[in-house]
């Protein structure tokens, strides 16, 4: 276990790296003149970031269980380093777009997968501490894209943050083909099943079987897509894509434009590019807290509470407070901002079976990153506006969506489970309030109480 998550904590790191480094080196960016960016294109780049990060996760999510997620994982880091590459040798907005759209593609693929990988991989009562310890790694790529930003910006330009994105290929790749081992079920539903009870033994895991492993060929695939949108699943399946998609608006939106945002307030430059430094180390905190608390209360109730937190603080940023508050602020919001989306990550694995979890995963990353998406533009448009702190208010109402739906997750869950376990016992659905889960039903590998 302790090898898989650290080999993905690796690569996740890198993912926040390339990230954040946009938003790290946006002012200096701007600044730029014989570039030719504005706050607009600015924007819309950051767009094409996050839609190409939409059609990895939706396409990674589809072809990892047929052609395997170490095959897949590594060409996603492939993929985002060459794209971080493009950036670094950009002769214009359009080539740098162009860029970040490659990266985007390998970004969006790898976290669905490394959330599907630690998730099998770690014992079912610390799934959630375990995705929270890997989502520290993001936001320690985060800082490292801050400090980047500050050291090499300044003085040797924009273009050596990115430059240093070609890293994980070099770093990561040779670990991943070496040490990641394949997933169990994905073994099994190759017909190589002596590996596949190999590998379960060596990493402590139950003996695969035919229902833990992914459905077979393009049909089988197609299958486990439909059954997340199935009559009786489609409720918590939307509700959690919304949720996603609530999450990710914030993500994005203030690891993006949060030092633009305070520089349109009035804060100096390098105030303003070091609060996102601040931001993330509150995100490594809030992690490792988000799991532990989840793994003892639930995901949906430190979901729920995260996200009403994040509004809270966002809201406060927006009254202008002074400039040591402001430090505490967003250090305090860092810890609920990042968490908050990434137990949306650990409901949804609970709530989809072994067979349709990187399925589900990789379309809850994948509709949510159409908040991704949305994000940078909108950003751009409350800078281009001249908002500055004012703005918050409207990422704080995204803040307190994802806590409405999130919390309504294992509310629609039971009452599916209360239904069909009244049809089961050939009653009424209201007279079945009491019931249990019907047996051999699978809205997931634990209850929608324990879902809470």
């Amino acid at each position: 276990m302790y090898v898989v998550l650290a080999l993905c904590w690796l690569v996740v790191f890198f993912d926040g790296l390339d990230v954040t480094v946009y938003g790290a080196v946006m002012p200096y960016m701007l600044d730029d003149t014989a570039f030719g960016l504005d706050a607009s294109a600015a924007g819309r780049i950051g767009s094409w970031t996050t839609f190409g990060m939409l059609i990895g996760a939706l396409t990674a999510g589809s072809i990892t269980d047929w052609i395997g997620r170490r095959t897949v994982l590594v060409w996603c880091v492939l993929l985002f380093s060459a794209g971080s590459g493009v950036c670094a040798l950009a002769g214009d907005p359009f080539q740098f777009g162009a860029g970040r759209f490659l990266a985007g593609l390998g970004l969006g693929g790898l976290m669905p997968i490394c959330l599907a990988v630690v998730a099998e991989f770690a014992p079912p009562r610390r799934m959630a501490l375990a995705t929270g310890v890997l989502m520290t790694a993001y936001h320690a790529g985060g800082m490292a894209a801050t400090g980047l930003g500050l050291a090499l910006a300044p003085d040797h330009g924009w273009r050596w943050p990115f430059a240093a994105g070609v890293l994980p290929a070099l770093v990561a790749v040779p670990l991943l083909l070496r040490h990641l081992p394949e997933s169990p079920g994905v073994l099994y539903a190759r017909g190589r099943f002596e590996q596949a009870r190999a590998t379960a033994e060596r990493y402590g895991l139950p003996e695969p079987s035919a229902e833990d492993a992914p459905r077979a060929g393009a049909s089988g695939r197609l299958r486990a897509v439909r059954d997340l949108v199935a009559p009786g699943r489609a409720p918590a399946t939307l509700l959690l894509w919304a949720a996603s998609f609530c999450g990710l608006l914030l993500v994005y939106g203030i690891s993006t434009w949060l030092p633009q945002l305070m520089r349109s307030a009035g804060y100096g430059l390098s105030t303003s590019v070091g609060l996102l430094m601040v931001i993330n180390a509150g995100g490594i905190v809030g992690m490792l807290v988000a799991g532990r608390v989840a793994d003892r209360f639930g995901a949906v109730r430190v979901a729920t509470c995260w996200f009403l937190l994040t509004a809270a603080g966002l809201a406060l940023l927006a009254t202008g407070p002074s400039l040591g508050l402001t430090y505490a602020v967003v250090a305090f919001t860092g810890v609920w901002l990042f968490s908050a989306s990434t137990m949306v990550y650990a409901v949804a694995g609970r709530l989809y079976p072994a067979a349709d979890r990187a399925a589900g995963l990789g379309w809850v990353t994948g509709v949510g990153r159409l908040g991704a998406v949305v994000s940078p533009m909108l950003g751009g448009a409350l800078v281009g506006r001249g908002l500055g702190s004012g703005g918050f208010l409207v990422f704080a109402l995204g803040g307190v969506l994802g806590a409405v739906t999130v919390f309504l997750v294992p509310v629609v869950a039971a009452a599916r489970t209360r239904t069909d376990a009244g049809r089961a016992a050939g009653k009424e659905p209201g007279d079945a309030a009491g019931a249990g889960r019907e047996p051999g039903s699978r809205v997931g590998p634990t209850s929608p109480g324990r879902t809470r």
